[in-house]
């Protein structure tokens, strides 16, 4: 009995319409990575291998986390790192610049203190974000009533042509978004997920047009572009 090589779904089609969560993003090879960049940008990948060669959907919420550092404790205000920069620009040298393009958010999570662990006063409850969501994908669905396939339904799914359309900002917020991209060195597709982001942060806040405070907040997104993470 002969084995042969048919090629199969992997991790990321398995997730398709779904979450793809990868857990220490560095860890992993940074050829692996890289072959992620294309299917996270088409929402489908295309195997080829002596068998044959075979496309398939993988439309996924992307979800990583990382350590900033070997050790963990880098901007710790509560212990000191023992990395020493070589060992922290491997690290993160794992994570490629146009990979970073195509995560629409960067968010930090520093370690909570004691007394932030200890408070008891209640936030805003997972029925509630919940409520939120669904009322923005509602508006969502909605706007891109038109696209045939409902997993595209969405603004993180724009093209080019509808991001002109649907996140439109005037003359005062274009000076500031420019201004972020030059100081920031911010690349083309980065401009263009800044805007999904600040058009989804509106739907949210149920305003019709995006106004500057949802352009500031998207822009605070990038934090690992301004870092000078890659």
């Amino acid at each position: 009995m002969f084995a042969t090589s048919i090629p199969g779904p992997g991790e990321i089609s398995l997730a398709h319409n779904g979450v793809l969560f990868l857990d220490e993003l560095p860890e992993f090879k940074r050829s692996a990575l890289e072959v992620l960049r294309q299917p996270l940008e088409d929402g489908k990948v295309t195997i080829s291998r002596s068998a044959g060669k075979i496309t398939l959907p993988c439309s996924v919420m992307l979800v990583a986390a990382m350590n900033p550092c070997p050790c963990g404790y880098t901007g710790d205000s509560s212990r000191e790192c023992r990395c020493s920069v070589p060992q922290i620009q491997r690290y993160r040298s794992k994570i490629s610049g146009p990979l970073l393009d195509r995560i629409d958010l960067h968010i930090e999570a520093p370690s909570l203190r004691i007394e932030e662990l200890r408070n008891s006063e209640p936030g805003e409850s997972s029925a509630v974000m919940r409520a939120r969501c669904e009322a923005a994908r509602s508006v969502q669905n909605e706007r891109f009533q038109a696209t045939e396939l409902a997993s595209d339904r969405c603004n993180a799914r724009m093209s080019h042509s509808q991001i002109r359309q649907h996140c439109a900002i005037n003359k005062e917020q274009g000076d500031l978004l420019q201004q972020a991209m030059e100081q920031l060195s911010l690349s083309a597709r980065a401009y263009d997920r800044i805007l999904k982001v600040a058009r989804t942060i509106a739907d949210l806040a149920g305003a019709e047009h995006i106004q500057t405070a949802h352009l500031l907040e998207a822009i605070q997104y990038r934090s690992l572009d301004r870092n000078l993470f890659y």
